[in-house]
Order: C-alpha cells, then sequence, then structure tokens
C-alpha cells in the first residue's frame, strides 16, 4: 500500500468518526440542564437488578463487555512487561543482602500490612454496594503486601510472593470474566448479560446478579497482575545482574 493511499484511508476513517461524533454531540442534553436521561436510566436499570452502587451497575452490568475490554488492556500490558523484562542468557540472580529499617517504619509498615490487606478485600467484597469495586480494591490489595518490602526486607515480600502463583491468578481473573459472558450465552441469552443468578435482596452481598461475581473476577486479576508487574521491576531493580566484558553491571 502506498504513501498516498494510506493517507485517503485515513482521512476516510477521520471523516466517519467526525460525522459520528457531530451527530451524538448533537442529541446530547444541554449542560447545566435537570434532565438527565442517561443518569436516570442508569439508576433507573440498577436498582432493577438490585445493585446499590449504580457505578458498578453501569461497569459490570449495562456495559460490562467495556469493562471486558479495561481488564483485557490491564493483562495484556503485564504480559507484555513479563515479556520484556524476562531474564536473558547474560543475566542472573544475585540474593539481595537484607537493609537496615527504621524501627518506627518497621513497626508501622507492619501494622498497616494487615490494615491495609482487609481494607482492599473489603472494597472488592461490597463493590455492588458502596463505592470502590475489583479494580480499586485489587490495586489496594497488591500495595499492601508490598509494605512487607517497606517494612522488612525483599526476601521477606518473596516468601509471601510467589510469582507463579500471581500469574495463575492473574489469568484465572481474566477467564472467569469471560466465562461468565460465555455462560450469558449458553443460557440463552447475551454474552455478559445480567440474567443467570437471581438478583437477591437489595443492599446485601447476594445482591445484583452476577455483579459481585464479575466484580470479584477484576479484583483477583487487578491484584495479582499489579503484584506480578511490580514484582517484574523489582526483581530487574534489585535481583538481576548483567554480566559484561569488564564485571558486573545492575541490570536496572
Amino acid at each position: 500500500m502506498s504513501r498516498r493511499l494510506r493517507m485517503w484511508v485515513l482521512a476516510v476513517g477521520g471523516l466517519g468518526v467526525a460525522v459520528l461524533l457531530a451527530a451524538a454531540y448533537l442529541r446530547l442534553p444541554g449542560f447545566g440542564g435537570d434532565v438527565h436521561p442517561y443518569g436516570e436510566r442508569a439508576v433507573k436499570a440498577s436498582l432493577a437488578r438490585r445493585t446499590s452502587n449504580t457505578i458498578a451497575s453501569v461497569n459490570f452490568d449495562q456495559r460490562a463487555f467495556d469493562t471486558l475490554g479495561e481488564e483485557t488492556i490491564l493483562f495484556a500490558a503485564v504480559l507484555g512487561a513479563v515479556v520484556l523484562l524476562r531474564q536473558t542468557r547474560d543475566e542472573h540472580h544475585v540474593r539481595p543482602a537484607p537493609e537496615k529499617v527504621a524501627a518506627a517504619v518497621r513497626r508501622y509498615a507492619l501494622i498497616m500490612l494487615p490494615v491495609a490487606l482487609l481494607t482492599g478485600l473489603y472494597v472488592i467484597a461490597h463493590g455492588q454496594l458502596s463505592p470502590g469495586g475489583g479494580f480499586q480494591g485489587g490495586v489496594v490489595v497488591a500495595t499492601a503486601l508490598h509494605l512487607l518490602y517497606i517494612g522488612a526486607d525483599y526476601r521477606s515480600l518473596e516468601r509471601i510472593r510467589p510469582v507463579g502463583l500471581y500469574e495463575v491468578g492473574d489469568a484465572a481473573g481474566e477467564a472467569a470474566y469471560l466465562i461468565l459472558g460465555v455462560a450469558g450465552l449458553v443460557g440463552g441469552s447475551a454474552f455478559l448479560a445480567n440474567t443467570l443468578l437471581p438478583y437477591g435482596t437489595f443492599n446485601t452481598l447476594a445482591s445484583g446478579g452476577t455483579v459481585p461475581l464479575l466484580n470479584a473476577a477484576v479484583g483477583m486479576e487487578v491484584g495479582c497482575a499489579v503484584v506480578v508487574l511490580l514484582a517484574r521491576f523489582l526483581d530487574q531493580a534489585v535481583e538481576i545482574e548483567k554480566s559484561t566484558g569488564t564485571g558486573k553491571e545492575r541490570g536496572e
């Protein structure tokens, strides 16, 4: 394909997108008015399916397919980082020496670790009821584990962070979301349609149909993905060294 033909394809595609955007803008409600058709429909659908948190209803029910794309972007990004940061033939692991940690820092980090971990799990579990959810809670859980690196040393973190297990968890969270979507098709409905389970009692953990399940799948995927991503960067900064003709250099 010549450069001129590529530019024509780009121009036609850009013109099409511009026309669609202009048509959409013309149908938008007035800014700052008291009529909010999209918000009203989202809230109505959320209440109809017993989901207290309307944002969770939008993310994991009304536009669950879009959320699958967001989750897949993170999954692909972590996979790319793992491939790029993998240990090469001219690199080897060197066990880092333990570093001294101030008593106050150690005490605070070790106290906050279980608190932060429990908070992250709470945010995930109550995602369909209150602000938060799998994305936010997953990041909190992954961050909480790394307080052990701050309060103790890298070896202590490695003992509670078997990277292979978290890689499996990352893939399992992504797969669980897809399986729930396919289950909707098997059940005679649409992909990721919230029709598989009863909607339950409003404002309880078992409410919302498949919303809490999709939220939990995202929480597992995000938490494990962040742990794997940080593990690869920390390994490069702390453990992996490169052999050169004149000596050894840190593979950062």
